[in-house]
């Protein structure tokens, strides 16, 4: 499977935005999808995950705040950020593997690339 993220840019702090996960190839609804960010001079970080049968896993640096959803007629994962912080600045990048096993980026085998997020403060 190829993933392509999309729906980076710019916005103030408080603001929403809308990170598209899309993907090409067979059978996108027997992946499980994860949201990574990693922010300037700083390691990777898991954000959420969605399983495939719709379980799912959120950090705790943005629960509350951020909604992860599939449509699996579009071969699409939505991240819908909202409340956004100056500390949600990073790139953003999905992943996908066969099943859910952990937040650790190493269980995933399948990475798109990433798009950034600017949050001004």
């Amino acid at each position: 499977v190829q993933l392509q993220a999309s729906g980076g840019g710019l916005v103030q702090a408080g603001g929403s935005l809308r990170l598209s996960c899309a993907a090409s190839g067979r059978a996108f609804s027997s992946y499980a999808i994860a949201w990574f960010r990693q922010a300037p001079g700083k390691e990777r970080n898991f954000v959420v995950a969605i399983s495939r049968s719709g379980s799912i896993y959120y950090s705790d640096s943005v629960k509350g705040r951020f909604t992860i959803s599939r449509d699996n007629a579009k071969n699409t994962v939505y991240l819908q950020m909202n409340s956004l912080k100056a500390e949600d600045t990073a790139v953003y990048a999905c992943a996908a593997d066969l099943r859910y096993r952990s937040s650790r980026a190493d269980d995933f085998d399948y990475w798109g690339q990433g798009t950034l997020v600017t949050v001004s403060s």
